[in-house]
């Protein structure tokens, strides 16, 4: 009898030898949690890559020069790399140099190193950037008077100054010689003339902005009264007599505003010329190193052109950080230059948060209606599940289909309408017919809806069916227990829905491109301007200005590194807007937790 419990035992310990792995799911958990830790690390990696590449752009690096054998190179080392230099490159070197190069290339495994200086200077030397590979330099330096000039046009300049010109008011220039005078007189005027520059900027941009739109608007209002005369003509209303003194009156108040438009537009030419005038006086004279065999050519550069300059190398750290913390200032503040290569991106960060906000306003209500009906009113049947089918279909749809939608539908067909009605004496010119901020926030909206329908719905599956019967059994109805109980209890899941909306349709790029999104538009959709608020405006975009940037720049590698930095910036936009929304949605849970059961 002893011997079978040990015989079942054994029986039992073979059982469990002969069955598999699998069996009991464990190679599946590390496989997916293997898979799980490679994503993340993936994402990590690429984060920390933007993170460091968007926060080093603005450090100024020192100014190096290269005295090399086509002549000497000065600039800032961006980056260098390891190459093979072919036959023919080595065949363009003089002999000595060429056995030299030949004999380094033997000691190593035939590769070289090389640098990409920016030398800027563009408009000189018709060139950004020179790669210069080790065997060509002679001589390396840091000279001690080295200047970075960042210009409103034409890029960097990178020179010795010279001489510093004022012009008296008798008309005679004074000239202070020699690098130290001329950068201390540089720093004595440099303040005022921006402020004047800035000044300028506001007379044209905003005074003259402003006249112009009084004048047009006595404009549209005398065109309305003449296509409201007409129809009256057509139509042989009694009332012609007075529409005709409409349109006398329309007329006289235009030529009255047209004629102040006239003495204004010459006040204002007339301060612009005096700014002018002023800023005019003063000039940097900045001698250059001789790029690429060049000799050396000295310039004058009017100091209204100069944004920034600093002596790179003698820079200390607080200096360094100085320059560092005006280039964020300018970047996140100010509008962009040179081919959006340089410069701020307000405007656009302005645009995509309020794109995104007019998305979230204009999905979220749509999404959470269309989830209530499936989820609490429509019945099961093959209606319902072919919309469900459609939802989920919806959200695989590429997102170029829904940009060319919304420019068929919400431009040409709602905005022309809309144009027609409300807005027929500004034609041919469209007003709404055409891309603009809110066709672009609704374009979005149409596609991140389904993302917010099946959040919304399975939170509201989520609550309890005991709370629906509590308040059906204390009297209340279904409209009173879907508004009381349910919503409530699901708006956790609704702003989870709202998050992944914000999301989707924050980093979208293709559709915005035929609904609104331009590359430059220093016009916000929100000015002082009545009626305050223009959302038929073309606006800029983060995403588009990416595309922009990193595809469409002569200067590619000048704009690599914004590229970066614009990444970095609306990553941050989107995850500041996760935030609130999550903050938000922490805050609704532990108001309604309390009372679930």
């Amino acid at each position: 009898m002893s011997e079978k419990p040990a015989a079942k035992a054994w029986g039992r310990r073979r059982a469990r030898a002969r069955s598999s792995l699998f069996a009991a799911g464990e190679p599946m958990i590390w496989l997916t949690g293997g898979a799980l830790v490679i994503c993340t690390a993936m994402v990590a990696g690429l984060v920390l890559l933007v993170i460091w590449k968007g926060l080093s752009t603005f450090w100024p690096q020192p100014v190096t020069r290269l005295d090399a054998i086509a002549g000497p190179f000065m600039g800032e080392i961006t980056r260098e790399e390891r190459f093979q230099p072919s036959a023919a490159v080595l065949a363009e070197l003089p002999p000595q140099v060429r056995i030299e190069a030949e004999s380094q290339l033997a000691a190593t495994d035939g590769s070289e190193r090389r640098r990409l200086v920016r030398t800027g200077n563009y408009r000189l030397t018709q060139s950004h950037f020179e790669w210069v590979s080790d065997f060509e330099v002679r001589d390396e330096s840091r000279p001690e008077w080295a200047l970075v000039l960042e210009r409103l046009e034409w890029g960097r300049f990178y020179g010795f100054p010279e001489a510093f010109i004022t012009v008296e008011n008798g008309g005679t220039e004074r000239r202070e010689e020699g690098a130290a005078a001329a950068w201390a007189a540089f720093q004595r005027e440099h303040h005022a003339v921006r402020e004047r520059w800035r000044e300028r900027r506001e007379l044209e941009e905003h005074d003259t902005g402003a006249v112009n739109h009084e004048q047009e608007t006595a404009r549209l209002a005398l065109r309305a009264a003449e296509l409201e005369f007409a129809e009256a003509q057509r139509e042989g209303d009694a009332s012609l007599a007075e529409v005709e003194s409409k349109v006398e009156g329309a007329r006289q108040r235009y030529e009255e505003k047209r004629r102040w438009a006239d003495a204004e537009f010459t006040r204002i030419r007339a301060e612009i010329d005096e700014i002018n005038a002023q800023n005019a006086r003063f000039r940097l004279v900045m001698r250059t190193a001789g790029e690429g065999g060049l000799p050396p050519r000295t310039t004058s550069i009017p100091l209204d052109q100069i944004v920034r300059a600093y002596p790179a190398n003698q820079l200390s750290w607080s200096g360094k950080t100085g320059v560092y913390l005006a280039r964020w200032r300018e970047f996140l503040t100010d509008e962009p230059r040179e081919a959006n290569s340089e410069g701020g991106v307000f405007p656009a960060i302005f645009g995509t948060v309020v794109m995104t906000l007019v998305m979230s306003v204009a999905v979220v209500p749509f999404g959470v209606m269309a989830a209530l009906y499936l989820r609490e009113y429509a019945r099961a049947g093959p209606l319902v599940s072919a919309v469900r089918i459609a939802v989920n279909n919806l959200a695989g749809v590429p997102s170029i289909v829904f940009g060319v939608f919304g420019l068929g539908f919400f431009c040409y067909v709602v905005g022309a309408s809309i144009d027609q009605l409300l807005f027929a004496e500004s034609l041919p010119n469209p007003t709404y017919g055409t891309g603009g901020l809110f066709w672009a926030s609704l374009t979005l909206a149409l596609l991140t809806l389904p993302v917010v329908i099946v959040a919304t719905e399975e939170a509201v599956a989520a609550v309890p069916s005991s709370m629906r019967e509590g308040s059906y059994a204390c009297g209340a109805s279904k409209w009173q227990t879907i508004r009381r109980i349910v919503l409530p209890r699901a708006m956790p899941g609704v702003i989870t829905g709202m998050i992944l909306a914000i999301a989707r349709g924050a980093g979208e790029v293709a559709p915005l491109m035929l609904v609104g999104a331009v590359k430059l538009a220093p016009e916000l959709p929100i000015d002082g301007l009545f009626p305050f608020v223009h959302p038929e405006r073309s606006f800029m975009h983060l995403g588009f200005h990416i595309y922009d940037v990193g595809f469409q720049s002569q200067n590619s590698e000048a704009a690599k590194p914004m590229v970066f930095t614009t990444t970095l910036l609306l990553i941050a936009i989107v995850a500041a807007l996760n935030f609130a929304t999550v903050w938000l949605r922490g805050r609704l849970r532990r108001r309604f937790t309390a009372g679930q059961f």
